[in-house]
């Protein structure tokens, strides 16, 4: 075995994040296991430096051998804890053999990942998973038949309905699908490789989104064609992804789960949803909420994320079941369960105006929430709510503070004039200078009249006094959802656009989950 990379090294001296080193790290690199179809998955073995046994953490994902920080966060900080780490490249990404598929794939090599590692003399047979987004998905998928070594996972800022995750509402999720795309399908070996992808993606990212048709606009991102990605864009119907969707894994599974996702996270819905499955089929998953994009949380997160994660893998409980920070308080908070007791109230509003005119050609953009751009998280909306094509309604001050803590929800009687049209509505924190940032959001694709309910995420907000509560309504957030043609043609091959004309009727209301 190696010593580990220089980087890592230094880090480990001079900014190490976490607690202090039990153990110093030795590394064996890309040791070729033997995929579900034989073909070698490139994986990477960091060990203690130890005689002592120790149990082992297998992390899975189309990116984790690229190099920073994954060797750092997850190869180094958690072999130095005491556990050896395993870290392997999905099939046909990074070096590893055969052919990549967002889904397929991975609930066989999962298998034959733990059938490699019962032949390994360091291997104890006390079995841990750990990891984000794409790689809590592995996880999932070693759920539909769990081995029994298996003793804990650690699911983090994850997915487990790809469906959803790829066409939330209805609308096509343009720019996760291009920057988890570079992840996903870039090819990369490398931290140097992994850079040059995103510096391509940053130089050709205008044109790609806002060239039509998108089939040929997007390979300008990847450098190239990637057949993944236009079959998830090809591909809205439920049923095509049916065994892409690993949310029912969550009634059954029997391992001990800890849960961790942030607000402005791609997807903290379904992350809630695999808690209270897990909850309502008789486990105790605990569940960590922080104030984190889906890219900060590894970051601005990391301590709570990792001592979290430690505190599984070492079979340790959390000092509550649940912990979560609120916005507008600004403090962390530990609870019982999620979310805590409470009433749904409707706000009907009563709009200054209720239509307006949304133009593909020129869409409302996104700015703000589950991002993945600069604008991601909480942010000022002022530029955004100057816009003609959105609407704002916004109560009066608040008299005493206001806690929403739950699903939140918006039903609108609306209508379209075009084919097809998209309501993305967003609920917004004012304060007494007028500054209104936003709490949570979402979007619905609707045809016709009638009754259109947006479900805009879960909310964690404490409202205080002299505040307004502020609902936003457009008719999209390009590049976030890709923009409504207007015609309903399939969105890969389509060039031609339609502006709609969206009515709002004052029978519409918001409801919050009050506490």
């Amino acid at each position: 075995m190696r010593r580990l990379p220089l980087l890592v090294r230094m880090l480990r001296r001079r900014t190490r994040k976490g607690p202090s080193a039990r153990y110093d790290v030795r590394w064996e690199r890309a040791l070729p296991v033997p995929a579900a179809d034989g073909s070698p998955l490139l994986t990477d073995h960091y060990a203690p430096v130890t005689d002592d046994p120790c149990p082992t953490v297998l992390i899975r994902a189309p990116y984790i051998r690229a190099g920073f920080p994954f060797n750092y966060l997850y190869g180094a900080l958690v072999a130095e804890q005491g556990f050896h780490v395993v870290l392997q490249n999905c099939r046909g990404t990074g070096g590893s053999g055969g052919r990549f598929h967002v889904w397929r794939n991975e609930p066989a090599d999962g298998q034959a990942a733990v059938a490699w590692l019962r032949g390994q003399a360091w291997f104890t047979g006390e079995l841990y998973t750990l990891g984000a987004s794409y790689m809590a998905y592995a996880q999932w998928a070693l759920g539909i038949d769990p081995p029994p070594e298996w003793r804990g996972a650690v699911m983090q800022i994850g997915m487990a309905d790809l469906r959803d995750f790829s066409w939330p509402g209805g609308a096509f999720a343009l720019e996760r699908s291009l920057v988890g795309g570079i992840a996903l399908f870039g090819q990369a070996r490398t931290a140097r490789h992994y850079a040059w992808a995103i510096a391509r993606m940053q130089r050709n990212w205008k044109k790609a989104v806002g060239r039509v048709p998108l089939l040929d606009a997007y390979p300008a991102v990847f450098g190239g064609r990637r057949p993944a990605f236009e079959e998830c864009l090809a591909h809205p119907e439920p049923d095509h992804w049916a065994d892409g969707d690993l949310m029912p894994v969550a009634d059954k599974l029997a391992v001990p789960v800890s849960l961790c996702t942030g607000w402005w996270d791609l997807a903290p819905g379904q992350v809630i949803e695999q808690y209270q499955r897990l909850r309502a089929a008789g486990h105790d998953p605990d569940l960590l909420i922080g104030p984190w994009t889906h890219t900060s949380s590894l970051e601005d997160g990391w301590d709570e994320i990792f001592g979290q994660a430690l505190r599984r893998l070492r079979g340790e409980r959390p000092a509550a079941p649940v912990r979560v920070f609120i916005g507008g308080a600004e403090e962390w908070r530990d609870l019982p369960s999620w979310p805590p007791p409470g009433r749904e109230e409707r706000w009907a509003f009563t709009p200054d105006k209720t239509r307006f005119r949304y133009d593909p050609a020129d869409p409302t953009p996104s700015i703000g929430g589950a991002l993945q751009s600069k604008t991601q998280g909480r942010h000022d909306n002022a530029g955004l709510e100057a816009r003609a094509d959105v609407l704002t309604f916004t109560g009066e001050p608040l008299a005493e503070a206001v806690e929403v803590m739950g699903p939140v929800r918006a039903e609108l009687d609306a209508s379209t004039t075009a084919a097809s049209g998209d309501l993305f509505a967003r609920l917004c924190d004012v304060d007494p200078a007028g500054r209104s940032v936003n709490v949570c959001d979402g979007l619905t694709r609707f045809t016709g009249a009638g009754r259109v309910v947006v479900e805009m995420g879960p909310a964690g907000h404490r409202f205080r006094p002299g505040h307004r509560l502020r609902l936003m309504l457009a008719g999209g957030a390009h590049p976030r959802y890709l923009r409504n043609y207007g015609t309903g043609e399939p969105p890969g091959p389509a060039t031609r656009m339609v502006a709609t004309e969206t009515a709002i009727e004052p029978t519409s209301a918001l409801v919050l989950p009050m506490v």
